[in-house]
């Protein structure tokens, strides 16, 4: 059974995934492997705990392993197991951050599609190409500051 204020944190997070563009049902299960107790679960237990089907659960447990999100147990059976996998948001961001590039890519060939006799056209390009590059140069010096206040003793 879960404890309610465990129940709305699972429900509060279903809700912040689905604000990152993943599914409610994404979030309610990694959610509820940050809080349970064994921190590993069967596909079994995640669905009973979680009220959806097991082939649901199997299908975003996939999803989240591949994310790098949450990791498989070893066991001595053929059930499978998962855990929240360390520094799995971490590796997320690095997959978006990879987007970043693209992104940029894609906008100078737009700057390139558009000549100079377009200045608003160029003028929107630029500014949503500048704000990409520029965010692309600060992820990674992110990611490093992130990992230096993990290792601060006092944090």
């Amino acid at each position: 059974m879960m404890d309610p204020r465990e129940g709305e944190f699972v429900d509060r997070m279903g809700l912040v995934m689905e604000r990152f563009g993943r599914t409610r049902t994404m979030g309610r299960l990694y959610a509820w492997l940050m809080v349970c107790d064994p921190p590993h679960q069967s596909l079994t237990e995640l669905a009973a705990r979680l009220g959806v089907s097991k082939t649901a659960v199997s299908t975003i447990a996939r999803q989240l392993e591949l994310s790098g999100m949450i990791e498989r147990v070893p066991t001595a059976g053929r059930e499978h197991r998962y855990q929240v996998a360390a520094g799995g948001w971490e590796h997320v961001m690095k997959v978006q951050f990879a987007a970043l590039r693209q992104a940029v890519e894609a906008l100078d060939l737009g700057l390139s599609a558009v000549g100079g006799d377009r200045p608003e056209q160029r003028a929107r390009l630029e500014e949503t190409r500048d704000f990409f590059a520029w965010t692309e140069r600060d992820a990674d010096d992110m990611l490093r500051r992130w990992r230096d206040s993990r290792a601060e003793p006092d944090r």
